[in-house]
């Protein structure tokens, strides 16, 4: 925040005829722990009053709103060895963006700590949420009627039209959104003039316009189009890491994007999507594919595969948990694609349940930009291109705040365990009834590269066990197979 925007932002807050429940005027107050508390309260009451930010201001006086300046330096202040925004941050559960901001108004030193609000449970401060009433700090838990009130509006809210920054000016949103690169990927020609601009971007949700000639940039239009993440505090962690490893474990790592080490930008999803495509399939070995009639070489993985599991990492991802974000990792047999959340469908149902995601808009621009598939089709596309490069069954796990598709470098039939076995058997029985067929000895015998009809015999006998599949027709000698849900 410029000197300037302060002074601006402070003389409007002065301008409020008294407090409110995301507005607090403080002379001199340094005690950590009110700090911490006050930050609870107006973070849980700009969420319920459906505010962008809450503020504390130090140097005002709480009456008349005349400026006193102040003595509190915070980047300076320290409890016991901690600086003072760690220590807050330590203690607040969930995290919730925060950020000091110091300078001279009118020849006095102030303070302004801008706060975000909570977007999906109530923020608590060593263990205590907060809320204000009228212009005192109480304890949420006193109040119900409210406690009720701030979780109706985290059940109503959107990520995608929650505000990623807000109040940017013209220059701000032009300079910190590639727009260029968002009409390119949604078909729209580039207006001629900057309120054009500005009137398009408004149009696609990408910003929201504001009093004063401002604007306030959506999580959509900074996820998808930014020109760099790390411009938005709040979705910085959310920049997709793409991690190579040397062997099977996580012990050495060759190589990582972006670079850490690099100042370089990490563009939006979107604007950024197809360079880090590239960057991952340069990375990755080759293997000879064997066709009906030719060899040739390409890479370990099929691409399309990849194409498909990343765009669905990135938009299926939980945004509200904080301190992670979309990780593909690489190791010398497998390939791991990671999300937060855990996903709206069975996993066992990926491939023929309809799609569904927790962030609707997103997902629609994404298919609209020819990112993503529609009408749930991904997955299938992913086990089909599998099955001709004659790899094993990707797997689907979950973990208790995490989504994770595995894809598994090519290995014989023989080096298979029982489990693998059964999964490639269950995932082909999938792709058939979906493509209108059912699976038989000898569609899997194709798949798995064998010959030996009591073997594939065992691996559906094994799979009906399990109960994923069961017989849908024929006799003994010429059965067919379907899925259980089928």
């Amino acid at each position: 925040m410029t000197p300037r925007e302060l002074q601006s932002l402070i003389e409007n807050l002065r301008s409020l005829p008294s407090e409110t429940e995301w507005v607090e005027f403080k002379h001199n107050i340094v005690d950590p722990h009110e700090i911490g508390g006050y930050i609870s309260a107006l973070s849980n009451g700009a969420a319920l009053h459906r505010r962008p930010q809450a503020f504390l201001l130090w140097g005002i006086d709480n009456s008349s709103h005349k400026l006193t300046g102040t003595s509190f330096h915070p980047r300076q202040t320290k409890v016991g060895n901690e600086e003072l925004e760690n220590w807050l941050l330590r203690l607040l559960a969930p995290r919730v963006d925060f950020r000091f901001h110091e300078g001279e108004v009118d020849g006095k030193h102030m303070v302004l700590l801008e706060i975000h609000p909570v977007s999906h449970q109530p923020v608590a401060f060593d263990g205590a949420e907060y809320i204000r009433v009228g212009s005192y700090k109480k304890k949420l838990r006193d109040f119900p009627e409210k406690e009720r009130a701030l979780w109706a509006v985290f059940s109503e809210k959107v990520f995608e039209t929650e505000v990623a920054l807000p109040s940017a000016s013209p220059d701000e949103v032009l300079a910190s959104i590639d727009y260029v690169g968002a009409f390119r990927l949604l078909g729209i020609p580039l207006p001629g003039n900057r309120h054009a601009i500005l009137e398009r971007l408004g149009a696609e949700r990408v910003i929201t316009p504001q009093p004063a000639g401002r604007f306030d940039i959506t999580n959509v239009g900074a996820v998808l189009f930014a020109a760099d993440l790390r411009y938005f505090q709040r979705l910085s962690r959310k920049v997709p890491r793409v991690v190579i490893y040397q062997g099977e474990n996580k012990t050495q790592t060759v190589k990582e994007h972006p670079d850490i080490a690099a100042d370089v930008p990490r563009p939006g999803y979107a604007v950024g999507f197809e360079s880090l495509l590239a960057w991952i399939n340069d990375q990755l070995p080759q293997n000879e594919h064997v066709g009906q009639a030719l060899r040739r070489t390409v890479r370990l993985y099929p691409e399309v595969a990849i194409r498909e599991l990343v765009a669905n990492a990135l938009i299926h991802q939980d945004f509200n948990l904080s301190g992670t974000g979309p990780m593909i990792e690489v190791f010398a047999g497998r390939m791991e694609i990671t999300n937060p959340g855990q996903p709206l469908i069975d996993p066992l149902r990926f491939i023929d349940e309809p799609p569904r995601s927790r962030n609707e808009i997103l997902a629609a621009l994404m298919r609209r930009m020819n990112i993503c598939e529609e009408r749930g089709s991904g997955i299938k596309m992913v086990i089909t291109s599998v099955e001709e490069y004659q790899l094993p069954a990707p797997d689907f796990r979950t973990t208790p705040q995490h989504t994770v598709a595995v894809l598994f470098a090519p290995r014989p039939f023989a080096a298979m365990d029982r489990r693998e076995r059964i999964r490639a058997c269950y995932q082909h029985a999938c792709l058939w009834h979906v493509s209108g067929k059912r699976m038989t000895n000898r569609s899997l015998r194709q798949r798995l590269k064998i010959e030996d009809h009591s073997v594939t015999s065992r691996v559906i006998r094994d799979t009906i066990a399990v109960g994923l599949i069961r017989q849908g027709g024929g006799s003994t000698k010429d059965a067919s197979y379907v899925p259980f849900w089928a």
